[in-house]
Protein backbone atom coordinates (compact mmCIF):
# COMPACT_ATOMS: atom_id res chain seq x y z
CA UNK A 1 0.00 0.00 0.00
CA UNK A 2 3.15 2.27 0.62
CA UNK A 3 4.42 1.84 -3.25
CA UNK A 4 1.42 2.45 -4.41
CA UNK A 5 0.60 5.89 -2.67
CA UNK A 6 3.76 6.39 -3.70
CA UNK A 7 3.74 6.15 -7.51
CA UNK A 8 0.21 8.06 -7.16
CA UNK A 9 1.71 11.18 -5.29
CA UNK A 10 4.79 11.32 -7.79
CA UNK A 11 1.97 11.01 -10.79
CA UNK A 12 0.21 13.85 -8.96
CA UNK A 13 3.08 16.08 -8.87
CA UNK A 14 3.87 15.45 -12.52
CA UNK A 15 0.36 16.80 -13.39
CA UNK A 16 0.49 19.65 -10.99
CA UNK A 17 3.55 20.85 -12.86
CA UNK A 18 2.46 19.66 -16.31
CA UNK A 19 -0.91 22.25 -15.67
CA UNK A 20 1.15 25.39 -14.45
CA UNK A 21 3.44 24.74 -17.88
CA UNK A 22 0.48 24.40 -19.63
CA UNK A 23 -1.26 27.37 -18.63
CA UNK A 24 1.50 29.69 -18.81
CA UNK A 25 2.17 28.64 -22.39
CA UNK A 26 -1.68 29.81 -22.90
CA UNK A 27 -2.05 33.06 -24.80
CA UNK A 28 -4.31 35.49 -22.45
CA UNK A 29 -5.78 38.90 -23.52
CA UNK A 30 -2.29 40.36 -23.96
CA UNK A 31 -0.79 37.30 -25.52
CA UNK A 32 1.46 35.98 -22.98
CA UNK A 33 3.97 33.75 -23.67
CA UNK A 34 2.24 31.31 -26.15
CA UNK A 35 1.97 34.12 -28.20
CA UNK A 36 5.19 35.38 -27.93
CA UNK A 37 6.44 31.75 -29.24
CA UNK A 38 3.72 31.37 -32.01
CA UNK A 39 3.84 35.13 -32.98
CA UNK A 40 6.14 34.72 -35.69
CA UNK A 41 4.52 31.37 -36.96
CA UNK A 42 1.23 33.57 -37.25
CA UNK A 43 2.25 35.76 -39.70
CA UNK A 44 3.71 33.16 -41.99
CA UNK A 45 1.48 30.19 -41.49
CA UNK A 46 -1.52 32.47 -40.90
CA UNK A 47 -3.61 33.77 -38.45
CA UNK A 48 -6.03 30.35 -38.04
CA UNK A 49 -2.30 28.90 -36.49
CA UNK A 50 -2.37 31.01 -33.45
CA UNK A 51 -5.71 29.57 -32.54
CA UNK A 52 -5.05 26.05 -33.07
CA UNK A 53 -2.00 26.02 -30.87
CA UNK A 54 -4.28 27.15 -28.17
CA UNK A 55 -7.29 25.03 -29.28
CA UNK A 56 -4.05 22.41 -28.24
CA UNK A 57 -3.30 23.77 -25.46
CA UNK A 58 -7.08 23.73 -24.00
CA UNK A 59 -7.47 20.17 -24.21
CA UNK A 60 -4.09 19.41 -22.71
CA UNK A 61 -5.41 21.41 -19.81
CA UNK A 62 -8.26 19.90 -19.50
CA UNK A 63 -6.33 16.56 -19.79
CA UNK A 64 -4.10 17.53 -17.19
CA UNK A 65 -7.03 18.87 -14.63
CA UNK A 66 -9.00 15.45 -14.85
CA UNK A 67 -5.83 13.24 -14.43
CA UNK A 68 -5.31 15.77 -11.25
CA UNK A 69 -8.51 15.30 -9.71
CA UNK A 70 -8.41 11.60 -10.13
CA UNK A 71 -5.05 11.33 -8.39
CA UNK A 72 -6.15 13.88 -5.65
CA UNK A 73 -8.84 11.63 -4.99
CA UNK A 74 -6.57 8.50 -4.96
CA UNK A 75 -4.05 10.07 -2.91
CA UNK A 76 -7.24 10.37 -0.33
CA UNK A 77 -7.93 6.98 -0.47
CA UNK A 78 -4.87 5.75 -0.17
CA UNK A 79 -4.31 7.93 2.94
CA UNK A 80 -7.65 6.61 4.59
CA UNK A 81 -7.28 3.61 4.16
CA UNK A 82 -4.13 3.95 6.55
Amino acid sequence: MEVARWIVNIIHIIFAISIIVIVLLQSGKQAGLSGSIAGGAETFFGKNKGRTIDALLGKYTAFAAIAFLVTSVALYLLIKSI
